[in-house]
């Protein structure tokens, strides 16, 4: 496989911290990030790497030179005057579909998993989503339930609600978005030039991810990363270690249950919820929403009318801090008789509560160990499909007032459940 790392910026925003090295050669815990970031990639078994390089070039150049003592094979673009996150790849673009990586980044993802995906997917990109507590100060990324990016929102447009999930700095990209034609000026920006055109036209997949991926472009975020580093946190996210979970119900768990919600305004959370969301992820646990979701299959909103109710939550909770790794919902219903019901969604499925298919569903894609990993919720459905599915179910009182179950871990709410078990 083969890989381009953009290294040619200043980095002014972390240059008080060294002014006398370009930011990709800033070591982290004795090691500069451009070496981690090439023997990550070599791990991998990527191992043909350009380097593109502008500010300080021969720097880079003499560390690294051919590749050969760090294992892999490097060549260099040295950029003469700057030409954006994009410029340089209509010059250099290797002839295969390639790893693009910010130079600024420490990481620890699974790109071989990655790289399937993008195969499977047939998109001429794919872009590493992973989910933050900031989404208006992030380019944000609108995908479906399957990946497919509807949209990519820079952080200045202004929009009620944003997904909690942005672009990492990670891409896979086709060699196709960089032919001569395209190019419409000398110096170009990934995202706003190529990526957000290609979004437009369904070309762009969106590969969610919750691994380790970190930026190091101010002082602050670099003592992070090395405190990181040294509590061995990047290698405990990445998807080849087995994750644990906590899979949460929606309705009634995080927010107050109101029936079927079918307008994003009709999100209310529940006090102390966004809390115990944070003190999940703190956990170093996944936090992972499994909700029905049968509005749609019986004719009351559209599958994108939950997108954006399920938008609206993940805004309420990263304005505490909080964040929910992933939102898997069924739109099924296998009852008929509902005015203007969806036949197509009118079927018994396999991922409708209390069968496990979300679940399932979710540990394939996150590498979850169900054995070690929680299912929340507040009706018996989620302790039945806690039991299928082999996770330790968890019951709330807080929903519809019924006798607890006998098979299940029995705590006031979320937050309760929180402060006592994690």
């Amino acid at each position: 496989m083969k890989a381009v790392i953009s290294a040619g910026g200043r980095g002014t925003r972390v240059s008080g911290v060294r002014s006398d090295i370009p930011k990709p050669m800033f070591p982290i815990c004795g090691k500069p990030v451009l070496q981690r970031t090439i023997e990550a990639l070599r791990d991998e078994g990527v191992d043909d790497i350009t380097v593109t390089t502008g500010y300080l070039a021969d720097k880079i150049e003499s560390y690294f030179k051919d590749g050969s003592g760090f294992g892999v094979r490097i060549g260099y673009y040295r950029e003469k005057v700057p030409l954006g996150t994009a410029g340089a790849l209509f010059e250099c673009c290797p002839d295969e579909d390639f790893f693009y990586i910010n130079g600024d980044l420490v990481f620890s993802f699974y790109a071989r998993k990655m790289m399937e995906y993008h195969r499977r997917s047939g998109g001429l990109c794919t872009v590493l989503a992973h989910p933050n507590t900031h989404p208006f100060d992030s380019t944000a990324v609108f995908a479906d339930d399957r990946g497919h990016v509807k949209k990519i929102s820079p952080k200045e447009e202004d929009l009620p609600y944003k997904p909690c999930l942005s672009l990492s700095g990670i891409y896979i990209l086709s060699p196709k978005l960089f032919k001569p034609e395209i190019r419409k000026s000398e110096k170009n920006d990934l995202d706003r030039d190529i990526l957000i055109p290609a979004a437009q036209s369904g070309k762009v997949k969106a590969y969610r991810s919750s691994e380790y991926v970190k930026d190091m472009g101010t002082p602050q975020r670099l003592e992070a990363v090395e405190r990181d580093i040294e509590a061995g946190i990047p290698d405990l996210k990445n998807l080849r270690r087995k994750q644990k979970a906590v899979f949460l119900d929606r309705d009634g768990t995080i927010n107050v249950y109101k029936g079927y919600i079918t307008s994003p305004e009709d999100i209310e959370l529940i006090p102390g919820a966004a809390r115990a969301v944070k003190e999940i992820n703190d956990s170093g646990r996944l936090a992972i929403v499994i909700t029905n979701q049968a509005s749609p299959a019986r004719g009351e909103c559209s599958i994108e009318d939950i997108e954006i109710i399920n938008t609206r939550l993940q805004t309420l909770l990263a304005r505490e801090g909080a964040l929910l790794d992933r939102i898997y919902f069924c739109p099924h219903h296998p009852d008929k008789g509902f005015p203007g019901e969806d036949p197509k969604l009118k079927i018994d499925c396999e991922c409708r509560k209390p069968k496990p298919g979300m679940i399932l569903r979710a540990a394939e894609e996150f590498n979850i160990d169900l054995e070690n990993s929680y299912m929340v919720g507040d009706s018996f459905r989620d302790v039945q499909c806690a039991v299928n599915a082999g996770c330790i179910p968890v019951y709330l009182r807080c929903g519809a007032p019924s006798a607890d179950p006998d098979n299940a871990m029995i705590f006031e709410d979320l937050a309760d459940f929180c402060s006592e078990v994690l």
